[in-house]
């Protein structure tokens, strides 16, 4: 999908969001409808950029338990920022959040387990972003990672 028309999206209360090279940079107050909101502008964007659907749909379940994590954390309509865009190297997301104490935390529960209700977003993030980290930002710390993924415009 290539070249492909990218929808219009709207600035709104708690929800803006700017362009950036082959991605975007989106500030927003962590709520389901401005997940939403990103999840819709990533898939877009992605898409638009060349990108498979399969790492696509990879991309935006990274985002959601990255956002979801920041939720969880500091609680809902706090301000986060989320970048995405594509590198030769894949889907880049980040998601900036405003506490550098609260570190996100691997916990023990197998993926498979039908037990648990919580607790497998970060092995999902492990096997879909190998590699991710985080480190201090000016807005507080940065969960980085990436997706891979082969751009369109290679």
């Amino acid at each position: 999908m290539r070249g492909a028309e990218r929808p219009a999206f709207t600035q709104r209360s708690g929800f803006y969001f700017r362009t950036r090279p082959h991605g975007f940079a989106a500030h927003v107050c962590a709520s389901p409808q401005n997940l939403c909101a990103v999840r819709q502008l990533a898939r877009a964007e992605l898409l638009a950029q060349g990108i498979e659907d399969e790492a696509v749909d990879s991309a935006q379940l990274v985002l959601s338990e990255l956002v979801g994590n920041s939720a969880r954390a500091y609680g809902d309509y706090v301000p986060i920022v989320v970048e995405v865009y594509v590198t030769a190297y894949g889907v880049a997301l980040n998601v900036h959040a405003p506490d550098p104490g609260a570190l996100p935390r691997r916990r023990a529960t197998p993926l498979d387990s039908a037990e648990a209700e919580a607790g497998r977003g970060l092995g999902l993030v492990d096997l879909l972003a190998p590699g991710w980290h985080v480190r201090r930002s000016t807005i507080g710390k940065q969960v980085h990672c990436r997706v891979p993924a082969e751009p369109g415009w290679n």
